[in-house]
């Protein structure tokens, strides 16, 4: 008898259409930052950021705002703490699931800004490190377009 590892679990389309619609839309300031999903698994999510002259904290240089970096990271692990609860729900459909995340919110956010974010775009990881019944944590980075990691964060969200 041979033993197999467990199927990876594959969110339903209405539940990443969902996520996505919350995430890119509903979220205002995420649209104004420009932040678009390009993975959401339940282990890690992959977010992406294009430079728009919207984004530029350092005019000479053009680089963007420290504080794009942060509410990107920010969102980036919260949309992970939101991929890691719609995992542990899987039981319940996908409508109910989206409605865990409206008490989800940032407790303590903590960002390393290892060097300037210079570039066409941006993609942003995060990953859960535990979802327990009251608080996430996560840790997430910010990589520049040749793949240079230019910051790197960690946070803690309420869930509950």
């Amino acid at each position: 008898m041979s033993k197999h590892p467990p199927a990876p679990i594959q969110f339903e389309p209405e539940f990443i259409a969902g996520l996505k619609e919350i995430f890119e839309q509903r979220i205002v300031f995420n649209q104004i930052l420009g932040l678009k999903i390009v993975t959401l698994l339940p282990e890690r999510v992959v977010a992406r950021i294009a430079m728009k002259p919207d984004l530029v904290g350092h005019f000479a240089y053009n680089r963007v705002h420290g504080g794009v970096i942060s509410a990107g990271l920010d969102a980036t692990g919260a949309l992970a703490v939101m991929a890691a609860i719609g995992a542990k729900h899987l039981d319940e459909p996908p409508a109910r699931r989206l409605e865990r995340f409206h008490k989800l919110g940032t407790i303590d956010l903590r960002v390393d800004y290892l060097r300037p974010g210079i570039g066409t775009h941006f993609e942003l990881h995060a990953q859960v490190l535990r979802l327990g019944s009251r608080v996430a944590s996560t840790r997430m980075e910010f990589f520049g377009p040749e793949g240079q990691l230019m910051s790197a964060g960690a946070a803690a969200y309420i869930v509950s």
